[in-house]
């Protein structure tokens, strides 16, 4: 089995929710914690404490476990758990566990590229087929079409691999993830596989940089790693390390390379797969590219977010460029979507919005956003996503939100 790194696509929702029953498992009952971790000052949290009653809202939706963390730039922190790390035990969910952070690697990419068009080794007009020859094409699929940024603002029209890989509901069990959790693809291959499949559309030969159509596809981010490696002759890998997690002492976050093991500490990973009432323990396999591979921790991600947005790790010019959107409904009521990181007022008209991604891969869903200033940032792992359920899948998504804006937003502070 392929893996995925990326939000639940359009292939994904479809065989989710195709013939399937709502399930009848009891909701996990388990030792709960939360505790303000302030090595800079402050105070411990009560148990009833907001944060705390969100990560446990959380579990009532049907998550099997997760843990949050709210940090600002003055070091105040703030950390909630609920749930347990392995059904059938009592130990909790660990503090700041490891955990696939799935498409949140897009902000990482993007960053990266970024940096590069600031060096001037790359540009955000510069074609696909510029610095990948030959690689698009076939079906309708022209590179000489798609720009740098098209790929990172999701505007370029091209087909989701992941979409491709799962199209067969048949795949997507128990059984076929057991079967291939080991097995590797290559970034050529999961490219190969979207030029199968026509575009949905080609920008506009002209004004490329003005195309407004958007679809989230985990192709644009392979094709932006394998840009990186053409540029750099460093996988987008080492650049990220390089650039990003040495710099900004990031030492927890990392790629698993050929890997299917996330560090300890951290807790068991399950799905819901069509047609299944139980989870699945999925915590061990491989899982995307530059779409989605990387794994970090709440701390962490809260980190990097931080230093994205107050121009730590771009230039003014650059960040300016991140943060030009265009609509993206997928990510939510009023979102937009700029180069690997997305824009929501989820505050409410009278503050200002939220910049966020958000990632989903077999068993763990990252959730997390930052305020524009970069004062403060937010970042859960929950360990259980429900493919077989949908309804029951978007209600963890959504107190997952609310979590995550109540901690941001003043009105929920």
């Amino acid at each position: 089995m392929a893996r995925f790194g990326g939000r639940m696509t359009k292939a994904w929702a479809l065989t989710a929710g195709a013939g399937v029953l709502a399930t009848g498992a009891a909701m996990v009952v388990a030792p709960q914690g939360s505790a303000f971790g302030l090595p800079r000052g402050g105070a411990e949290a009560g148990a009833e404490s907001p944060l705390q009653r969100d990560a446990e809202a959380v579990v009532e939706t049907g998550a099997t476990g997760l843990t949050v963390e709210v940090g600002a730039a003055d070091g105040r922190t703030e950390r909630a758990r609920a749930g347990v790390a392995e059904l059938g035990g009592e130990q909790p969910v660990p503090w700041s566990p490891y955990y696939r952070i799935g498409s949140d690697t897009k902000t990482f990419v993007s960053t990266v590229l970024l940096q590069l068009v600031d060096e001037g080794k790359v540009s955000l007009s510069d074609t696909v087929e510029r610095w990948l020859p030959g690689v698009v094409t076939g079906e309708g699929n022209d590179g000489s079409r798609i720009t740098v940024e098209n790929l990172l603002r999701q505007t370029s029209g091209l087909a989701n691999y992941t979409d491709v890989v799962f199209s067969d509901p048949e795949a997507l069990t128990p059984e076929g993830h057991h079967e291939g959790r080991f097995a590797q693809m290559t970034a050529e291959e999961m490219v190969a596989l979207a030029m199968t499949q026509p575009p949905g559309w080609l920008p506009d030969a002209e004004d490329p940089a003005g195309e407004t159509r958007w679809a989230y596809s985990n192709t644009n981010y392979v094709l932006a790693g394998m840009i990186i490696e053409q540029v750099t002759g460093h996988s987008w890998e080492q650049e990220a390390h390089d650039r990003i997690i040495a710099p900004l002492g990031l030492e927890r976050t990392l790629s698993p390379g050929s890997s299917a093991y996330v560090p300890q500490p951290t807790a068991h990973a399950y799905v819901q797969f069509p047609g299944q009432e139980e989870l699945t323990d999925t915590t061990l396999g491989t899982d995307a590219g530059a779409d989605g591979a990387l794994i970090s921790t709440p701390d962490d991600m809260n980190t990097f977010l931080r230093a994205l947005m107050d121009g730590t790790l771009l230039s003014e010019e650059r960040l300016a460029d991140m943060r030009r959107t265009v609509p993206a409904p997928e990510f939510g009521d009023g979102a937009e979507y700029g180069l690997g990181l997305a824009w929501a007022p989820r505050c409410g008209e009278d503050e200002a919005g939220l910049w966020f991604h958000g990632g989903t891969s077999f068993g763990t869903a990252s959730e997390g956003a930052v305020t524009e200033d970069g004062a403060t940032a937010a970042s859960s792992a929950i360990f259980t996503v429900r493919f077989g359920d949908p309804e029951r899948n978007a209600a963890q998504s959504e107190a997952a939100r609310e979590m995550v804006d109540n901690a941001l937003c003043s009105d929920g502070r």
